[in-house]
């Protein structure tokens, strides 16, 4: 009997993952980093509106951290980076402008498809996305960040 990938209890680390509310093993981790450091664990809190050519969509990110300026820092972590994912990651990111959007990747060094020479890492880049990572969040993306209890510095804008 074949079973379904998506719905499969054969990945102990994705059965696992799904017990606690997650979608993939790599999200666990990713939310085990950030429960074992100062900042606030909040997965999933934010929908970003984009647009698809033709019909209006929603996309929620992973993970979202309030910066030190007041801005959102989105995290997003792909084991696998489908092609209906990077399409949709590409209308996000056409449909917010500036928006701080950050990768995990399980390996970055993974290639789009078996004849492809472009990596998920390069793909980032040439979306836009200049902050590519391993299976965790860097600290220097953190120290970004404010802490728990911590209120972000707003900065004064006059023009």
């Amino acid at each position: 009997m074949r079973r379904n990938h998506f719905h499969s209890s054969g990945n102990s680390k994705r059965a696992n993952a799904l017990k606690h509310g997650y979608k993939s093993g790599l999200e666990l981790t990713v939310s085990e980093q950030i429960k074992s450091t100062e900042y606030d664990l909040k997965y999933e809190t934010e929908i970003l509106n984009y647009i698809v050519p033709e019909r209006k969509a929603k996309y929620t990110p992973d993970f979202v951290f309030v910066k030190k300026n007041g801005e959102f820092m989105f995290i997003e972590t792909k084991g696998r980076w489908t092609t209906a994912d990077r399409t949709k990651m590409k209308h996000v990111l056409a449909s917010n402008p500036g928006i701080d959007i950050r990768m995990v990747f399980q390996n970055p060094n993974q290639k789009l498809a078996k004849t492809s020479p472009t990596t998920y890492e390069v793909f980032a880049k040439k979306l836009g996305i200049q902050h590519v990572a391993k299976k965790d969040i860097p600290a220097e993306w953190l120290e970004e960040c404010v802490k728990k209890g911590e209120e972000p510095k707003i900065v004064k804008k006059f023009f």
